[in-house]
């Protein structure tokens, strides 16, 4: 194949790689494999000369393709040059100062403000036009519903996803179509038509440039970042260097990458001298005011030694690569997700393989390769909990995914006796999820109550692998401890969705009775300060279900259960937002100092923002992303026993 062939090939499959991410939220390959083919195909372009009408190096974002309605932008959106090379980035910079912060892996959008009203909200779509999502930016975290500024403003951003959340909305998903990273289920949730569906999966927006407002003339990027954080937007985190200093920022921010909530692809660094920036101008595809830096993949070949088809509650069969332990980013890997049938196809996986394994964005293991490909692989046809029969389901988008065909499949249930057991919930100490899975198995767990009746299995357990008449005594102790609760851990362990600990907590600090949150209407729970209309139908939902009303009725026959402690109104800390990071000393772990400020009415965050009254944390003077961010937008950080003071 010569090469104008083979640009022509390369365009063509990184088109229909675009459409398929961006139009669908689903990938068709990997970030690896489509940087690795937009780099052949500038190469080429180099090469000859010749760039083909249409070429993806010359085509921002994507073609838009959805019944959203489409708006222009005022001001063309531009794909920053890439680097991996810190002596290029460096360079690059020379003799001005700079701003470097995280490079955000979600769908970037633009937000118009005017008078202090959000008025429009569109995502990037192909640079020149976009799409609106105005009714489902007022529900993503992150973007005020009002800034004390009068005048028209425009701000860029990127809508994200936590793990934890990407994780527990996938794991909701049914009909086979789940995403493979936060990214894709971002931009899947922003652009629904459904913006009750935004707000169910608590997505969240950072701001990265002010590209303009009325009157306002500062000229540094980093207090243009900080005067939008004063607004009250999420902004990422970011910090002012020079040459000099690049390479060591460049170490701190890869050092912190595991403590990042949110997936990272990189890093940018823009010119702080806005003015100077604007005037470099652009090239047909770049702007030259600033540049990213993506992080050089670890790879590590090893040998795939099993296929190991992990069942989750909703009957899909997941598959999950075991291969021979490797290091990676400073951690040792041994296992990846496949995600469906059609990558285990797609990669012709078999026991035996040579694979290369990466860390995707440095956090998730991937694989990037197989380089034997004999594709021997088999594809269960029983479901490896049950027996049952599984069946291959494509969805509309032509991916295959396994799925057990059992409705009463005992692994269907894993999910949320996992989540019953734990410290927040019913705090059966001890139980792990192969020791629940096992229990499911074998019949001795089907409902909630019957935790409390291991004692009629008793004769098997004992001699079952890993058990014995001393672990079997040590098991019932944490059984029976566990009677003693209080209602708010009760309604938090039965697993009503998007019912977390602290709703729970002010659910039962209004009705502190077990008859009565069974009872709650909608309007009774929405006249609960911090439930909303989502959380509340999702609430009473669950209890109009016959079935599980009766699994918590026979739940309540076996619990001890005590009054729920009064949530203060008028304590010294009450309406304040905190945030805990670090180890702590007087209490036992940081749930039980979130419970202690949620009890005296304050609230407890996971991120800092504009909006974080403090940051506890026992080391000051730490570089951990929380300080930093503290710091930058002055919020006071204290200790433990600095809050010990604030509460009297």
């Amino acid at each position: 194949m010569d090469k104008i062939e083979r640009m022509k090939e390369l365009n063509e499959l990184l088109s229909k790689a675009s459409d398929a991410y961006y139009n669908t939220g689903k990938e068709i390959m990997s970030d690896h494999e489509y940087d690795a083919l937009y780099d052949e195909l500038d190469r080429l372009e180099k090469e000859t000369g010749v760039i083909l009408n249409g070429s993806r190096t010359q085509v921002v974002g994507y073609e838009v393709a959805s019944s959203l309605k489409k708006v222009k932008h005022t001001s063309k959106m531009l794909s920053l040059d890439k680097t991996k090379s810190v002596s290029e980035l460096t360079e690059w910079l020379g003799e001005h100062e700079g701003f470097l912060s995280w490079k955000l892996d979600g769908l970037t959008l633009v937000l118009t403000f005017d008078n202090g009203e959000l008025t429009q909200a569109v995502t990037r779509g192909n640079g020149e036009t976009g799409e609106d999502i105005t009714q489902n930016a007022r529900h993503i975290n992150g973007i005020p519903k009002k800034i004390p500024f009068g005048g028209h403003m425009v701000v860029r951003g990127e809508s994200l996803m936590k793990y934890k959340d990407f994780e527990r909305v996938n794991d909701m998903i049914e009909d086979g179509s789940k995403y493979k990273n936060p990214r894709n289920l971002c931009v899947g949730t922003v652009r629904n038509l459904d913006s009750k569906v935004t707000a169910e999966r608590n997505i969240n927006f950072f701001a990265f440039n002010l590209v303009s407002a009325d009157g306002y003339e500062e000229n540094s990027f980093a207090e243009r970042i900080k005067w939008l954080a004063s607004l009250g937007f999420q902004t990422v985190y970011g910090v002012k260097t020079k040459s000099e200093t690049l390479a060591e920022e460049i170490k701190k921010f890869e050092a912190s990458i595991a403590d990042n909530e949110f997936p990272s692809d990189g890093l940018v660094l823009m010119l702080d001298d806005v003015a100077y920036g604007l005037s470099l101008g652009e090239t047909s595809h770049a702007p030259r005011n600033g540049m990213a830096f993506k992080w050089k993949d670890e790879t590590a070949d090893t040998v795939l030694r099993e296929i190991e088809w992990s069942a989750s509650r909703t009957g899909l069969l997941n598959p999950v690569a075991i291969f021979d332990s490797v290091e990676l980013e400073g951690t040792t890997v041994s296992r990846a997700s496949v995600h469906n049938v059609s990558i285990v196809k797609q990669l012709k996986l078999g026991i035996g393989d040579t694979l290369s394994i990466f860390k995707a964005n440095m956090i998730i293991p991937q694989v990037l390769e197989n380089k034997t490909g004999s594709g021997n692989a088999p594809i269960p046809e029983i479901c490896p909990v049950c027996g049952g029969k599984t069946e291959i389901k494509t969805s509309d988008d032509d991916v295959e995914t396994l799925f057990c065909m059992n409705k009463q499949c005992p692994a269907k249930h894993i999910g949320k006796f996992e989540h019953f057991v734990q410290r927040d919930a019913l705090n059966i100490v001890g139980l792990s999820t192969a020791t629940i899975e096992t229990f499911v198995s074998e019949g001795f767990v089907r409902k909630f109550s019957d935790f409390y009746h291991f004692d009629d299995h008793k004769a098997k357990i004992v001699t079952m692998e890993g058990f014995g008449e001393r672990s079997y005594a040590k098991m019932q102790e944490a059984v029976e401890a566990s009677r003693h609760t209080e209602l708010s851990h009760v309604l938090y362990a039965v697993g009503i969705p998007n019912i977390g600990r602290a709703a729970s907590r002010l659910i039962c600090a209004s009705y502190p009775t077990a008859e009565q949150i069974e009872k709650l209407t909608v309007d009774e729970l929405t006249a609960i300060d911090g439930i909303g209309e989502v959380l509340a139908n999702d609430y009473v939902n669950f209890f109009a279900d016959e079935e599980n009303l009766a699994e918590y009725h026979e739940l309540l026959k076996e619990l001890d259960i005590s009054e729920a402690e009064p949530i203060s109104a008028d304590s010294a800390i009450a309406g304040k937002t905190f945030v805990i990071t670090g180890s702590v000393n007087i209490w036992k772990n940081r749930n039980e100092l979130k419970a202690y400020i949620e009890s005296l009415g304050g609230k407890v965050s996971g991120s800092v923002s504009s909006k974080t009254d403090y940051l506890i944390n026992n080391d000051s003077t730490s570089n951990s992303t929380k300080n930093k961010t503290a710091k930058s937008l002055n919020v006071p950080i204290i200790t433990e026993e600095e809050f010990q003071e604030l509460v009297k």
